[in-house]
């Protein structure tokens, strides 16, 4: 990960350079998603930077038009862990399980999981008897660490690939879950993986794709950590360039809607639902311009009706959220809901948010135990996506009052 080049507002795509960059909708600026804030830090400035979705004319590719330094974004202190989140701990063991016997991995293989936060993917792989190293900046890799899933704690470059070649060789798997569209240099990214993987080796990378963000409305997936937001297209121009086939992609479930892509060097033959995503891709219209801007639309249109039915149910009792998960920093600053209708966020117990305020809303962030034995009048589901999933636990867990979920049309639910 190049932390000094490609960083402030980018004037070309951040594939193939060409400077035929179109607006599809517009946030205003706004603070980083995981910049939570102490009380003391309220009576200081709070620093924002512009946050617009852009579409490449030339590849396809969606993308964010200002880059902010990957120090700022992915700080030691970043407060999110994957081990919080069921849906992904499912999601990781169900990989290990598929990709284990598909790609003949054995005993001792070395496996790398790059932007590894607290390890939760490796475990998997550990406990099948493959060697498995772990490479995140965060403070999450001491956690990791202390789990016994060895990680180096940096950012991922072409130094990194070359001590960990050095010391533990090549790998036969690398795979990158919600970090491929996160890394700026996306060429130079894509190369240092090819440098670290086996000649026979297979990269998996997932990422929010976004015929789900589009189909979906999913205007909160987009933030500063997420610089591209990919389709196949794309992402065969990417890895190819640097020597990879993508020979197989599917979608799955996680994060809202996600692509998992596999690829290995060199030629290769390709999947035949590559090429039906593709073409799926284009029927949806996501390499034509006036179609992707009715997502602007859609985008704009559920703010307003969700700006709406927040107040009203604010008149009536009080509102909360139901978690904070950095996608309802998007959504919240999008809005401008903040703690003038938002009483407070309720996090699953063990979070390191808890005790803190959102970035831009100021929203207080509390343990979820809080909710149940205040019984607020309204829940706001902020992990909307998997909003089923969690009303049904939340109606378990002892919660009588109503639901408010925000996208893709924002509605109540009667408990």
């Amino acid at each position: 990960m190049n932390t000094k080049t490609d960083i402030g507002y980018i004037s070309g795509c951040q594939v193939c350079r060409s400077p035929k960059l179109t607006t599809v909708l517009r946030y205003g600026n706004q603070p980083i998603v995981q910049a939570y804030l102490t009380k003391k830090q309220l009576n200081q400035p709070e620093t924002t930077f512009p946050l617009n979705l852009v579409y490449c004319q030339a590849c396809g590719l969606l993308q964010l038009d200002y880059i902010v330094d990957p120090q700022i974004v992915f700080p030691k202190n970043y407060p999110y862990r994957t081990g919080l989140t069921n849906m992904l701990i499912r999601n990781f063991r169900a990989l290990a399980d598929k990709v284990t016997p598909e790609y003949n991995l054995k005993l001792k293989d070395l496996v790398i999981d790059i932007g590894s936060n607290d390890g939760s993917l490796l475990k998997g792989f550990k406990e099948k008897g493959l060697r498995v190293l772990g490479v995140e900046p965060t403070d999450a890799a001491k956690d990791a660490n202390k789990n016994g899933i060895p990680t180096i704690q940096e950012f991922f470059d072409k130094n990194i690939a070359k001590k960990i070649i050095n010391k533990h060789g090549r790998a036969k798997l690398i795979t990158a879950t919600n970090v491929f569209a996160h890394i700026n240099n996306a060429s130079d990214l894509a190369k240092n993986i090819y440098s670290l993987l086996d000649k026979n080796g297979v990269f998996i990378s997932e990422s929010q794709y976004f015929l789900d963000t589009f189909e979906k409305t999913e205007l909160d997936c987009v933030y500063h950590e997420h610089i591209r937001f990919y389709t196949l297209k794309p992402l065969i121009k990417l890895l190819s360039n640097a020597g990879f086939t993508i020979v197989d992609a599917e979608r799955i479930s996680a994060a809202g809607g996600s692509i998992r892509v596999f690829a290995m060097k060199g030629k290769r033959p390709q999947a035949k639902r590559v090429k039906d995503l593709v073409r799926k891709e284009e029927k949806a219209g996501l390499y034509n311009i006036k179609k992707l801007k009715t997502f602007s639309e859609k985008a704009i249109q559920a703010k307003r009706e969700l700006i709406s039915l927040v107040s009203e149910c604010a008149q009536k009792g009080t509102v909360v959220g139901l978690g904070s998960p950095a996608r309802a920093n998007t959504l919240l600053g999008f809005t401008h809901i903040d703690k003038d209708l938002i009483a407070y966020l309720g996090e699953k117990s063990g979070s390191p948010k808890i005790g803190l305020l959102t970035p831009g809303t100021h929203i207080p962030v509390v343990d979820e135990k809080k909710i149940f034995q205040e019984q607020p009048e309204y829940v706001l589901v902020l992990s909307w996506h998997i909003g089923e999933e969690l009303v049904k636990k939340i109606k378990q867990l002892g919660y009588k009052g109503k639901f408010i979920l925000p996208l893709p049309k924002p509605r109540i639910i009667s408990n």
